[in-house]
């Protein structure tokens, strides 16, 4: 709700602080891959039903054109990928260097708005990419990257609190799954 409510920032073309997607990629590196799946699935259906739902397919501050074609569920394997993205750095994030967790939020956010964008454009039929988008992209990812800290913060507080231990198991086996046979 609190998305609602942050406005575009002018000065940067428009840019705006994503919450969702930051609250879902600082939590997607501090989660197992199987509770990072549910939180791509809830923040990918959030963000469609914010959206996609309407009469113009979408916000139309940020959609212009009536996007009729574009379907419920796609920002779903968005959010996934993001994820794996930030699954994949999960071992530095358990040694304590959540910085790059940061930097690669921020990279997430744009990857995330520049498919999102090529995606609309297919669906459009063409290919336009003003300069303006680009700048607002890019920007939108810096901005909302310079507030992951914050979120970084909340969330090792709530980890203190509730007596959560951010662990990382990777791909590895389960020590009681292992061939014992030899």
């Amino acid at each position: 709700m609190v998305q609602q409510y942050l406005p575009a920032i002018p000065s940067l073309y428009g840019a705006r602080v994503l919450i969702l997607p930051l609250v879902f990629l600082c939590s997607a590196v501090s989660v197992n891959f199987a509770t990072m799946l549910v939180l791509a699935f809830i923040c990918g259906f959030l963000w469609d039903a914010q959206h996609l739902l309407g009469e113009h397919g979408g916000d139309p501050d940020v959609y212009t054109h009536p996007v009729d074609s574009l379907r419920f569920g796609y920002s779903i394997i968005l959010y996934a990928v993001m994820g794996l993205l930030m699954q994949s750095i999960q071992p530095l994030f358990k040694k304590g260097v959540w910085h790059i967790s940061s930097l690669l939020a921020g990279l997430c956010i744009f990857l995330y708005l520049f498919a999102e964008y090529l995606i609309i454009n297919f669906v459009r039929g063409d290919f336009t990419f003003p300069s303006v988008t680009f700048y607002r992209i890019y920007l939108t990812g810096a901005v909302t990257m310079l507030c992951s800290p914050i979120i970084f913060w909340i969330i090792f507080q709530l980890a203190t609190y509730c007596r959560y231990t951010i662990e990382y198991h990777g791909l590895k086996k389960h020590p009681k799954y292992t061939n014992t046979c030899d």
